[in-house]
């Protein structure tokens, strides 16, 4: 048997969806049944799997130790990945990120430890304000990811009621996201909105662009303002109206000026001698303005965060 204390950043959460980070291993077929024949209670008490869990709280795990993790270091796996993070912004409640171009956000079909999670992680271990021995189903957790190539901010939250509210406030688009890219030749007119329609063709890993909507498609909305230009390319300033999978990319890539570095929408020929491995695309701005819905974030509306060191830029100077 295992005995669990609900802490703060268990709290507010079903039984059920607790149990699975508590006790990954277990089946879920299985976890219904040691519910409903009391081999998982909450205060010594029969529950339901919809029972909210209150701070104090004990759960008590009547399973077999096959459904828990190894007692081992793999709390501490986030030590593989290395310590430089580039921060933005923090305070008690999250943290922002400036994610250089290269680094995966999340361990994916790569294989690679260093992540951009396992940074931030491993940052607030050594900084003593993450314990993953002290928590029994929460870790810092990001709230946005951005490609693999794509530079800028990325949103992290520090414990389980920052971690809901961002996630409702990026649901709802309560958070303003600016990009900034250097597309090929110069757009006309120089500022405006696309709106199109994307379908994901998920064994090629990129999505195709309709003027008219198809059946499985997304609509994407942008919204643009040339920056600056000079005699090949130009920085343009992009807003996220929706966010849809290589959105950006896609799009101009549609009308005719693909983001420089980017041969999956555009051209090696294209790209040629120009020194940019990655897409030239950066998520360089945030912006909150989610009014009450932002509870006990309140603080943060109104503010923005800028990242001013864009490695791009040194094209227009």
């Amino acid at each position: 048997m295992k005995e669990f204390l609900i802490n703060e950043n268990d709290a507010g959460q079903r039984l059920d969806r607790f149990i699975k980070k508590a006790a990954p291993l277990l089946p879920p077929s299985l976890m219904q049944r040691y519910i409903r024949i009391k081999r998982i209670k909450v205060n010594g008490k029969r529950a339901e799997n919809a029972y909210m869990l209150a701070l104090g709280d004990t759960v008590q795990l009547y399973n077999n130790d096959e459904f828990f993790p190894p007692e081992s270091d793999s709390k501490l796996s986030f030590m593989a990945a290395r310590g430089k993070l580039n921060v933005v912004y923090e305070d008690e409640n999250i943290l922002l990120a400036d994610k250089e171009p290269g680094l995966v956000v999340h361990e994916d079909e790569s294989g690679d430890i260093d992540t951009l999670i396992g940074r931030i992680q491993r940052y607030l271990y050594e900084k003593k304000e993450y314990d993953p021995n002290a928590e029994n189903s929460f870790a810092p957790a990001l709230c946005n990811r951005i490609d693999r190539n794509t530079g800028g901010i990325v949103i992290a939250a520090k414990n389980a009621a920052s971690l809901r509210v961002l996630n409702e406030l990026i649901k709802e688009r309560l958070i303003d996201k600016f990009y900034l890219c250097v597309i090929h030749g110069k757009v006309s007119p120089s500022a405006g909105t696309y709106k199109s329609f994307m379908l994901k063709d998920e064994r090629q890993k990129m999505v195709r662009v309709f003027d008219s909507p198809k059946p499985g498609a997304k609509t994407a909305i942008t919204k643009y303002k040339t920056l600056k230009t000079n005699d090949r390319f130009s920085l343009m300033e992009i807003e996220l109206l929706t966010g849809r999978f290589h959105q950006i990319r896609a799009q101009f890539a549609y009308v005719g000026h693909p983001l420089l570095g980017d041969t999956k929408y555009g051209t090696a020929k294209q790209n040629k001698d120009t020194g940019f491995k990655f897409q030239a695309l950066y998520s360089y701005k945030l912006r909150f303005s989610a009014g009450e819905k932002a509870e006990h974030l309140a603080y943060l509306n109104g503010k923005e965060f800028v990242v001013k060191d864009v490695p791009f830029l040194s094209l227009f100077k």
